[in-house]
Parts: C-alpha cells; sequence; structure tokens
C-alpha cells in the first residue's frame, strides 16, 4: 500500500485512555424524592480530583440514583452538586444559582460518562459505529480522529477483531467490553460504574474486572462505582462509602471498611453479602 494510502496507527492502550485535568465531584445538602419516597436526604460527600470512591450498600439505598443525578437522567429536588468548579444541577444567573436549563446540562454531561449494568448498546450499529457516534455528534470530533480513538479503545479492551460485528453477535462480556469503550470514547473527566458486572455470567466477571482495575492504573480519571462485588471494591477503590437509607453510614480506606468497619449497619451488611 503507498504511504498515502495508509492506515494511522491505533495509539496504544495508555494513549487512549482519558488525561489531563480531571475534576472532582462535590453533592452539597442533595435531596431526592420519588413521590413521598425520600431517597437522599440532604446528602453530603466529595470525590477529589482523580479519586477511585465505590458505594456499596443495600439496594435501595439511594447509590444508582447518586450515579442518576450525575448523569442528569434525574433532576436535584434540594441541595446542589459541583462537577469540578462548576454546578452541575444549577447555572449561574446575576450571581445566582438557578436550575440548569437545557443548554448548560449538555455541556456539563461531556465531563461525565456512565457504564451500565445492562450494556445498552445501539443494536442497529456496528461497534465501530457505536464508538464513534458520540463523538462525531455530541463532540464534534471530526470522523477520522474519532475513528482512530475507537481503534486504540477496542484494542485496549481485546476486541479489536469485532469492530464491525453488531451487538447481537457478541456476549455478554464482549458487549460490556464496548460499552466501557464507548464511555471512554467520549474522554470523560468521571467514569461512573453501575453494578458493571450483574449482567454477566460468572466466568466473565474477572475478565471485566480486570479491564476496570487496568483503567483505574493508567488513567486519572475520577471514578465512582457502585457494585456488591466487594472483592473488586476493596481492589479499585482509594475510599468506600457505606449507604443506607439515602444517607452515608461509614468511610473510608477499603482495607478498615472491610476489615474493622465501625459501625454495626455496616458490619451486618458485610456479612451477609459476603456470606452468598
Amino acid at each position: 500500500m503507498p504511504p498515502s494510502e495508509a492506515t494511522p496507527e491505533a495509539p496504544t492502550p495508555e494513549a487512549a485512555l482519558p488525561h489531563g485535568d480531571t475534576p472532582g465531584i462535590r453533592f452539597d445538602k442533595v435531596v431526592k424524592r420519588f413521590g413521598s419516597n425520600v431517597v437522599l436526604r440532604e446528602l453530603d460527600f466529595t470525590v477529589a480530583p482523580g479519586e477511585r470512591v465505590t458505594l456499596i450498600g443495600p439496594s435501595g439505598s439511594g447509590k444508582t440514583t447518586i450515579l442518576r443525578l450525575l448523569m442528569t437522567l434525574e433532576k436535584v429536588d434540594g441541595g446542589t452538586i459541583h462537577v469540578g468548579d462548576a454546578p452541575l444541577s444549577h447555572m449561574d444567573r446575576g450571581g445566582k444559582l438557578v436550575p440548569a436549563n437545557e443548554k448548560h446540562l449538555h455541556e456539563m454531561r461531556k465531563q461525565v460518562g456512565m457504564v451500565f449494568q445492562q450494556f445498552n448498546l445501539f443494536p442497529n450499529m456496528n461497534v465501530l459505529r457505536n464508538l464513534i457516534e458520540g463523538p462525531v455528534r455530541v463532540l464534534g470530533l471530526p470522523k477520522d480522529e474519532a475513528v482512530e480513538r475507537a481503534r486504540g479503545l477496542l484494542d485496549m479492551v481485546g476486541l479489536s477483531d469485532k469492530i464491525d460485528a453488531h451487538p447481537s453477535q457478541l456476549s455478554g462480556g464482549q458487549q460490556q467490553r464496548v460499552a466501557i469503550a464507548r464511555a471512554l470514547a467520549m474522554q470523560p473527566k468521571v467514569l461512573l460504574l453501575d453494578e458493571v458486572t450483574s449482567a454477566l455470567d460468572p466466568e466473565l466477571v474477572v475478565g471485566v474486572q480486570d479491564l476496570l482495575r487496568d483503567i483505574a492504573r493508567e488513567s486519572d480519571l475520577t471514578l465512582l462505582c457502585v457494585t456488591h462485588e466487594m472483592h473488586f471494591a476493596k481492589d479499585i477503590s482509594d475510599r468506600v462509602l457505606m449507604f443506607d437509607q439515602g444517607q452515608i453510614v461509614e468511610e473510608g480506606p477499603p482495607d478498615q471498611m472491610f476489615e474493622s468497619p465501625t459501625e454495626q449497619r455496616t458490619r451486618d451488611f458485610l456479612q451477609a453479602v459476603l456470606a452468598t
């Protein structure tokens, strides 16, 4: 092939990962209700730039609601959320914070990526189009640059040979790897993980967890994870937060949280989860 027609070499896996200034997350007295059910009760917590934090706790304790608020899939009923130095749920107007309009939310969404339980790939698009659709349409990235980025990410997740496949032709583990690559293709500063292995067969869980551990090591993403996989939480986290009834019961480094938690509620939860 003549040099002018050569295909650009895909970036290395490390080059494909997001790097640079990474914002943190701050919840300030955040309230979220669904009808009469108060899911989050004046919640205060922060995630430092580049920190990896895992949320644990029983189902219904508000963990996934936190992720959905950060993705602007839900709106706060009270308090404010910041990503980096900018308010996410609100915007400045004349020196006062008012609820964010769609334009502000659109800009803020570019900083946050999420990997869901159920993959949520576009079934009518092949793997490559799943990865380039967002960067081209939302970020305005030139198509050839988006394709180069996608190739590097697919190489990183071990699926470079599936670039033309459709989601229905992939295993669950492969679909989740594509979903991870698609989230990273948007080069978010914050990555949210919502029970990313819960829909996988047990033999596929380890491979996806290993991939996420590599991403955590090799990027400077701020990472917020919800999981019931306690060993994974211990390996990937700088800090673990125990939630119950919309509030933080206890928090600390993984070794302390899993080996010598101070709160009885945490001990009871971990005993129940680790016994299954």
